[in-house]
This record gives structure tokens, sequence and C-alpha cells, in this order.
């Protein structure tokens, strides 16, 4: 399959429960590169509320996606990232919540993120190598949100404004919600979702991930953290 662009996800682990089921919700399997049909929830159109993180799939971004710079290749960024994730430890939360981020809905981590966010900047900072430069219409789409100095200077040097110390980790459940679907949709997560989520939160490997020609994401390969 050829890819678009790459990133590096964290995907929940293959056979867990909770994962099974926030693919359902999305609608998407990364691993098998397939559509899953939706959980039926009363009151919950859940592929529209899914709509826009669908492409996505079950995932938390670690390394923003990336277009592959002229001159690097794809076995090389393979091979950069198992280096990068041998030299990585594993990091364990104390487990995940639902939350709000503005209108939409994800899961956060409870604990200190500071491991977390260290793998984060190691993701985003050893394989920059790899990153084409953004475009200037990339560049301006970025800066039409309104960003902040510092946000300008990770967009300038990382391509992405949300990285490095404005990284916040989270697995995207939604697209932006008006308040009264906001409220209905984690009421029926809090109680479908919630009793299934793991406590502790462990994580053990970091997955490349492609994305194909109509913009949806696949697994390429799982990398475990062994340093």
């Amino acid at each position: 399959m050829t890819f678009t662009r790459y990133a590096i996800y964290f995907a929940p682990p293959e056979g867990a429960e909770w994962t099974r089921f926030g693919t359902s919700w999305l609608g998407w399997d990364v691993e098998t590169g397939a559509t899953v049909a939706h959980p039926d929830i009363p009151d919950v159109d859940v592929a529209a509320v899914t709509q826009v993180p669908r492409k996505y799939g079950l995932h938390a971004t670690m390394k923003p996606p990336f277009r592959l710079r002229d001159g690097q290749s794809v076995q090389a960024l393979r091979e950069a990232c198992a280096q990068m994730a041998a030299a990585q430890a594993p990091v364990t939360l104390e487990g995940l919540e639902i939350a709000r981020l503005g209108r939409f809905l994800a899961l956060r981590p409870k604990g200190d993120g500071a491991a977390l966010n260290a793998l984060a900047a190691a993701c985003v900072r050893d394989l920059d190598s790899f990153r084409a430069p953004a475009s200037e219409a990339e560049l301006q789409r970025r800066r039409g949100t309104g960003l902040s100095p510092v946000h300008e200077a990770n967009l300038v040097q990382w391509g992405y404004p949300y990285v490095m110390d404005s990284f916040r980790f989270h697995i995207t459940l939604s697209g932006k919600l008006d308040k009264p679907t906001l409220a209905t949709v984690q009421d029926a997560l809090d109680t479908r979702l919630a009793p299934l989520l793991p406590t502790p939160f462990h994580i053990t490997d970091l997955a490349l991930m492609g994305e194909a020609e109509d913009g949806r994401f696949h697994l390429i390969h799982r990398y475990a953290l062994s340093g």
C-alpha cells in the first residue's frame, strides 16, 4: 500500500476490551484496515459523532502526520523508529479518564505525565529528519486558528504547534459537538466505556502509521519500548 503521510501513534493494545469498544465506536480498525460496525447506543448517532476522527482510528498522536522528506525512504524511517523505541522505556500512568477538551471528548491520562511527555518529545525530535518541511499553505492554515508565540515557534521548528511543552496526550473520541450532544455522548461513554478503561495504564510500544490515499490511517508496524 502506498502512503501519502506517516505518523507515530500510541495505538491501544489489540484484544483489550476497551480497545475493541473504542475501535467499534470510531468505526475504523487501524490493525486490519477495515471499517467496523458502530455500537448501538440509544439517543446517540455514533456515526455522526465520530465522523471527523474516524479516519485516524483509535490512537493518541505522538508525532503528528508528516510527508516524507526528499531523499528519505520508508525503510530508513522504519529503522529509525526501531532505534528510537529501543532507547525509550515503557510508561505507566494511573489510568485513563473520559474528558472534555473544548467541544470534543477524549481519553486523557491520570497521574504524573512527565515520562509520557518526554516520550512524545523524543518521537518529535528524534524522527524529525524524516519530515518534509511544511508548505506555506500548511503554515498559513495553522496560523489561521490563532497561535501563541510558543505555538508559532513549534510550528516553524517542528511543523506542528502542539508539541513539546504544548503537547497534551489524548485519544480522540468525537468531533466538535454542541453542548447538549456533548453531555449526552459523555453520559453514554461514562456508562459503556469508562468501566473498561485500564488501571493502571501502560504504554509498551509505539506504532508507525501510514495515511492511505483515501485519508485513512493504517498500522504499519509496532515497536516495543525496550530502553
